[in-house]
Order: structure tokens, then C-alpha cells, then sequence
């Protein structure tokens, strides 16, 4: 369990990898759906095409949509597009370089889907076998003295081992409408792999500057998504912890003070009043419900502005302190010597 565990948050922290990986398995999963599938064409004039055609489009749009659902930066594009301004505007072009990067990996299961479904050409047989001209694989004295409908139904059970009596016919046909198939399938990957060319070869030749602008506001985005929860849940824990303890303590507030006057506090005690302090820390001053939900909604309403500047207050105060704790020290403060009563002062420098 502790290897699984530490794959998964390896792949969480990797939040492109795991979208690589997920794209992959929907690729494989799509070709080994379509083996593993029973084709089973209607062999009726009405149905064939509707059939063959649904075939090839219908499970694309699905793998397609189930890209979507497994990209967990579908819901950071609709929150960041949904969001009120507050004090941090929104830009069009982060928007769009997300939703580009969503499509491009969604589209992979498709068109493995598609381009595996071309190569076997069975979906094409059932849906164009109609269209035959009967004259070109046999003896056209078969279909002589049928109506066009006779045809057309004749035709349309070339597809059905079963139901085609004329097995030489039923070959010739299959082989020419999958050598059809078979080509398109070939033209659509050499489009497909010919446009992801285009996409990488022409990148570079408009400015970088933009490209890893939005690059990198993308993934500030959702990095800081990913922490706010983070800082969320281990709010709520210690918000949990400090209410459970809390009363724990009313409860037995009998038995608690019954204990403290039998001695001192032990390592224990220590131990635990540590705990609490670290667990008071983590709240971040925040111990209200009501509190809580008004920092929630200023976050969604209101984020803070990308603009992150030190406090030049507390610049120039930390300046004069030391000037003065430093005066101090030599017995010169503002001008007065050894008869002003010296004082003790005690400077904190912080790291930030």
C-alpha cells in the first residue's frame, strides 16, 4: 500500500506525466475495445450506413468527452473562466493555451479509435457495400431482371458471411472496400501526424515571450489551486483537532483538574502541550465557522492581486529600531550621552 501510495503522489505532483499517462491508457484502451468488440452489421439498406458510420464517430465523441472528464484541468479552466475579477484580471490567452492543452490530449483516444477502425475497414464494408457496382466483381447476370430495391437489399448483405451466398462476390467486395478503408486510414494518420508537425515546427517561429507567458501563468494557476487546497485540509484538520480536544477537555474538566493536583506535568504533558501549540499555529487565527466561510468566499469573490511586494513600513521601523538598539549599546541616543538611563531593546530580523 505504501508503494501505491507513493505512485500516487508522485503522479499528483506530476500533474503532466500523470496527464500523459492518462492519455496513453485511454489510447490502448480504445484499440483493445475494438478488438474485444463483436462487429455485427445489420446487413439492411436502411441500417447499413447509419451502423458503419456511427461505428467510426460515435465511440471517437465518447474517448473524446471521457478526455474531458479525467483532466483535472477542466474544472481549474471553468473556475478561472467562471471567476468574478476581483483585484486580478483575467487573460484570454491563459484561457486559451489551457483549453488547447486539454484538446490536444483529449484527442488521442480518438484518433487511435479512428485509425484502428479505418485499418480493419469493416465498418466501411458495412456501410458502403450499397454502393457497389456489381459489375466489377462478378457475373452481373446475379442481379439481372432485380428492381433497384432487390439490388440495393441484395447488396447491402455483402457485409453477412451468412446471409451472401456468393462467397467470390463477397470477397472481391470486401477486399476492394477495405483497400479503401485502409487508405483513408493512412491519409488520416499522415494528417494527423503531419498537423502535430506543423504545430511543434511553427511554435518557435512567433515569439517565445507569449508562449511562455501563458506557459507559466497556466501552471502558477494550477499550482495554486493545488495548495490552497492543501492549505485548506490541513486547516481543517488542526481545526478538527483543537475542536475534538477542546471538548474533550469540557467534558472532563472534572478529571483533568483531579489529575493536576497530583504533581507537576510530566515529558508527556509537554509533548501534548506542544502539540496543541503547533495545531493552534496552523489555524492561522482563523477559529470561527463563520470566519472561516468569510475567508472561503473572499477567495472566490476577491483573490489577491499577483503583485507581491514587502512592507516598506516595516522596513523603515526595523531600520530605526536598529539604529536605535544600536545608539543604545554605545550610550548615544538622539544626541544625549551617558546621562540618559540605558534600555534594553530586542530586535527580531525576519527571513522573508
Amino acid at each position: 500500500m505504501d508503494k501505491f501510495r507513493m505512485m500516487f503522489q508522485f503522479l499528483q505532483s506530476n500533474q503532466e506525466s500523470f496527464m500523459n499517462g492518462i492519455c496513453g491508457i485511454m489510447a490502448l484502451a480504445s484499440a483493445q475495445m475494438y478488438s474485444a468488440f463483436e462487429f455485427n452489421c445489420p446487413c439492411m439498406p436502411e441500417y447499413n450506413y447509419t451502423y458503419g458510420i456511427g461505428l467510426l464517430i460515435i465511440p471517437s465523441i465518447w474517448f473524446f468527452l471521457l478526455g474531458f472528464v479525467l483532466n483535472n484541468n477542466v474544472s481549474v479552466l471553468a473556475e478561472e473562466w467562471k471567476r468574478p475579477t476581483g483585484k486580478r484580471r483575467k487573460d484570454p490567452t491563459i484561457l486559451r493555451y489551457m483549453f488547447c492543452s486539454i484538446t490536444q490530449r483529449s484527442l488521442i483516444a480518438p484518433a487511435v479509435w479512428v485509425s484502428v477502425t479505418l485499418m480493419d475497414g469493416k465498418s466501411f464494408l458495412c456501410a458502403f457495400s450499397v454502393n457497389l457496382d456489381i459489375d466489377k466483381f462478378g457475373n452481373y447476370s446475379l442481379v439481372k431482371g432485380m428492381s433497384e430495391t432487390e439490388k440495393i437489399k441484395f447488396m447491402a448483405r455483402i457485409p453477412c458471411k451468412d446471409l451472401f451466398e456468393h462467397q467470390e462476390i463477397r470477397v472481391a467486395a470486401s477486399r476492394y472496400i477495405k483497400c479503401i478503408s485502409q487508405a483513408c486510414g493512412w491519409m488520416f494518420l499522415l494528417m494527423m501526424t503531419f498537423t502535430a508537425f506543423l504545430i511543434r515546427a511553427i511554435r518557435p517561429c512567433f515569439t517565445q515571450a507569449a508562449f511562455l507567458k501563458t506557459k507559466y501563468w497556466s501552471h502558477y494557476i494550477d499550482i495554486e489551486r493545488k495548495m490552497f487546497d492543501d492549505t485548506c485540509k490541513e486547516h481543517a484538520k488542526s481545526f478538527a483537532k483543537v475542536c475534538i480536544h477542546q471538548y474533550f477537555e469540557n467534558i472532563s474538566g472534572e478529571m483533568h483538574n483531579f489529575h493536576h493536583h497530583h504533581s507537576s506535568k510530566d515529558d508527556s504533558d509537554d509533548e501534548d502541550e506542544d502539540k496543541k501549540k503547533s495545531d493552534e499555529d496552523k489555524l492561522l487565527g482563523i477559529r470561527a465557522q463563520d470566519d472561516m466561510n468569510k475567508v472561503l468566499w473572499n477567495w472566490h469573490t476577491c483573490k489577491p492581486a499577483l503583485a507581491l511586494r514587502k512592507d516598506q513600513m516595516d522596513v523603515e521601523n526595523n531600520g530605526r529600531l536598529n539604529g536605535d538598539a544600536n545608539g543604545a549599546v554605545n550610550g548615544f541616543v538622539k544626541g544625549h550621552t551617558h546621562g540618559v538611563e540605558k534600555k534594553e531593546w530586542a530586535v527580531y530580523y525576519s527571513k522573508v
